[in-house]
Formats: C-alpha cells, sequence, structure tokens
C-alpha cells in the first residue's frame, strides 16, 4: 500500500511538472474601456447600456430588461492570455460570464451576415449556432442564488466541462483581476490570482478544439458591472 501511494504520488508530480508554462508573448490587442471611442466597432447584443467614468465602462440592462452580450469584433488566436478588471455594482442578484474561441458553427465570423441574429437570449448562444467556450465567474442568479462555484462550459452544446471554485464572490464590491488562458487545449482562469478553472479539451467527447475566435462579456439582465483595461496577449514560444 505505501508503495502504491509513493508511486501513485509520484505520477501526479510527473503530471503537473510536465504541463507547459504558460507565459505573456506579444501584447496583440490593448483597450482601457474608458470611452465611447475606446469600444467603437464593438458590438452590443441586447438591451446593453454603456456609461463611462473614471475610466470605468459600465454596463447594465436598464429595469433588468434582458440578457446582453458586448462582443470584442477582434479574432483572437488559439492561443492567448486575456485579462481585465471587474468591479460588481449589484451585489444583489446577478451573473457574469466570458465567450471565447467564438466562431459560427461552420467556421464563419460570428458577425457573419449569413448568421442568425441574436438579441441576448441565451439560447442563441448556448444552442444555438455559435460555437465557443464560456466560463460564468460570478453566479448569483434570483433562481439560484449564490451558486458558488464557476462553471466551464462548451457550446452549441452547453456541456460542463469543469465546476470550478467559486469565481467573484457574491457580495464582493472589490475590484477582481481577471486572468483568462486559452493554450490551445488546456483553459486556466484566475481571479486576484487565485486559479477557478484548469481544464484541457480532449478534442473528442464535445467534439475538436475551438481555436481561433472572438471574446464577449455577457451579463445577465440583472446585472450592473463596470470593466477597464482588457488586453490580451500571445502566449510565449507557442
Amino acid at each position: 500500500m505505501v508503495l502504491f501511494i509513493f508511486l501513485y504520488s509520484v505520477r501526479l508530480h510527473a503530471q503537473d511538472t510536465s504541463l507547459p508554462a504558460v507565459e505573456k508573448g506579444k501584447l496583440i490587442y490593448a483597450n482601457a474601456l474608458s470611452t465611447g471611442n475606446a469600444v467603437r466597432g464593438w458590438v452590443m447584443e441586447g438591451p446593453g447600456i454603456l456609461k463611462f467614468e473614471s475610466g470605468w465602462m459600465e454596463m447594465y440592462a436598464p429595469g433588468g430588461k434582458w440578457d446582453h452580450v458586448f462582443w470584442c469584433p477582434q479574432q483572437f488566436p488559439p492561443s492567448f492570455i486575456a485579462e481585465w478588471d471587474v468591479q460588481n455594482l449589484h451585489t444583489e442578484e446577478g451573473l457574469l460570464i466570458i465567450f471565447f474561441a467564438a466562431t459560427g458553427d461552420k467556421g464563419q465570423s460570428i458577425f457573419d451576415p449569413g448568421m442568425p441574429a441574436r438579441d441576448g437570449t441565451f439560447k442563441y448562444y448556448n444552442r444555438g449556432r455559435i460555437n465557443c467556450y464560456h466560463i460564468s465567474y460570478y453566479a448569483n442568479n434570483p433562481k439560484l442564488p449564490d451558486r458558488g462555484d464557476s462553471h466551464l462550459r462548451k457550446d452549441p452544446m452547453f456541456a460542463l466541462l469543469q465546476t470550478g471554485k467559486e469565481g467573484i464572490a457574491t457580495k464582493s464590491a472589490a475590484v477582481h483581476h481577471i486572468r483568462l488562458v486559452k493554450h490551445n487545449a488546456r483553459i486556466i482562469m484566475q481571479v486576484d490570482g487565485r486559479k477557478i478553472i484548469d481544464y484541457e479539451d480532449d478534442g473528442k467527447k464535445y467534439g475538436p478544439v475551438y481555436q481561433s475566435g472572438c471574446i464577449g462579456f455577457r451579463q445577465m439582465r440583472w446585472s450592473r458591472s463596470r470593466y477597464k483595461n482588457f488586453k490580451v496577449w500571445k502566449v510565449k514560444n507557442d
């Protein structure tokens, strides 16, 4: 038994140390998100309203009217490191999601004229014609309050790839720094340096690993948050 435990621990250690270090390479996108001009060309889907103040971009739906997604129009490579700051302004209820590696179901742009119109309704993203990953890193849905964990999913199957640790705490009104890594098939998310997701897509169970694509910020209708300093780097020596 002792020998088995020793061999098992050695095997796990070898797996951990064999994972390549993921480091920042060339900066390929930087946006302070501080003014309307800064996000010119971005695409809002749903009734999201933007407000800019003190270097922040605040996003919300008046009266909690409906869900909304704000897309950066740039195509990002299969491997990247993205970072941004976020602050929850409505801790009573809400849900924050990041979409990434998003393309149309045939590899076309999500903004291709042949794609169906989208209005923020979740079914157009998690059950529609978009291939992407998404992570919910703040979850306080009134129907499931204070969920207490983060979810990595693969769409349009809405497949739950990993249930991770809590991202932003339910009642936290602090500024949080988010780091999202996609290194080919491996996906990592950190909140304030604390890892909440670490998963490698096998490219089999739910289809091929998604490669390049867009990044979008999604908020459930009750959410009111603000964002700044969105930056994306290539992965060094990828």
